[in-house]
């Protein structure tokens, strides 16, 4: 079967926008709609997808053939490259934090089904990935690749998640997302209203970094903008880790709206809002738009 064009592949759905109804809402005075993100694409989700649209173009025009990326063991964005590199006809090499391990994990077993070659950077060695020495070596072994920062964020990936609120009406006052490298609220800043303000969730433990590197991302397009905030208190002991309250959560939400999360990404996220709004953090009256922006689904690892 031939592969789809880049133009073909890169069509984004259109996707719902999700109003919740609940008590805890009702209660509150709060509006809580779900733009779902997890929709935009068969075959990656959220995010991912916007992240990747314009740095999978750059590496097409520039002749590449190859994609070599890095992420830790339950990496959203390892999972998604893979996908695009077995749609495309691209070779995928994930560069991934920490040991290797017999028995793959469901994102890296997916990615590996999906013809992405896994190598492995003790931990120490990772921090040091974009340094000469370690680049050296990774083209001696792999050869000539088109190389995409860990979780995908860069400007190019900024330039296309800035477009995740072109198609949704000024009618929110507040858009949430979850974080992870940042890049996915650094684009939602970049497209906000004046009256628009911006969440982040961290679902990384000492995710303070995230405040200086998104300014850096937003200085780097040309956005000045202090209409935005990061919650760096709900990472339930750090990335990809999670506790029974957490899981209990994201059931019951199934439960209730009928609506799939997973405890990396969307359940931290959607769990902060809750929390928040019950905190009354959020005046009364105030319209969220939150993103669900999809993601291998863990609980059952």
């Amino acid at each position: 079967m031939p592969h789809p064009t880049y133009e073909a592949y890169f069509q984004p759905r259109p996707v719902p926008l999700q109003r919740l109804s609940d008590p805890i809402l009702d209660a509150h005075g709060v509006a809580l709609t779900l733009k779902r993100e997890d929709q935009v694409h068969p075959g990656m989700s959220g995010n991912k997808f916007w992240k990747l649209k314009y740095n999978v173009k750059a590496a097409l025009d520039a002749g590449h053939t190859t994609l070599l990326t890095f992420g830790g063991a339950y990496s959203n964005h390892i999972h998604a490259v893979a996908m695009v590199g077995h749609a495309l006809g691209l070779k995928t090499i994930g560069i991934i934090r920490g040991e290797c391990h017999q028995a793959l994990n469901p994102v890296l077993a997916a990615a590996h089904q999906h013809g992405m070659q896994l190598a492995y950077l003790d931990r120490s060695t990772y921090r040091q990935k974009h340094s000469d020495e370690v680049m050296a070596a990774l083209t001696q072994t792999w050869g000539r690749f088109y190389c995409l920062p860990e979780g995908g964020s860069n400007a190019l990936a900024i330039q296309g998640t800035r477009e995740i609120l072109l198609p949704v009406t000024p009618s929110f006052d507040v858009v949430c997302c979850a974080c992870g490298t940042g890049g996915t609220l650094a684009g939602l800043i970049a497209a906000l209203s004046p009256q628009q303000q911006a969440l982040g969730v961290s679902v990384l433990k000492g995710g303070g970094f995230l405040q200086a590197q998104i300014a850096r991302w937003l200085a780097e397009i040309g956005v000045e903008s202090s209409r935005w905030s990061l919650a760096l208190q709900y990472h339930w002991g750090g990335f990809a880790k999670h506790k029974p309250e957490l899981l209990a959560f994201i059931d019951t939400f199934k439960q209730q709206h009928g609506i799939p999360l997973e405890p990396v990404y969307t359940g931290k996220m959607m769990y902060a809002v809750y929390d928040m709004i019950q905190q009354g953090y959020f005046p009364v009256g105030t319209r969220v738009l939150a993103l669900h922006t999809g993601g291998v689904n863990l609980t059952q690892a």
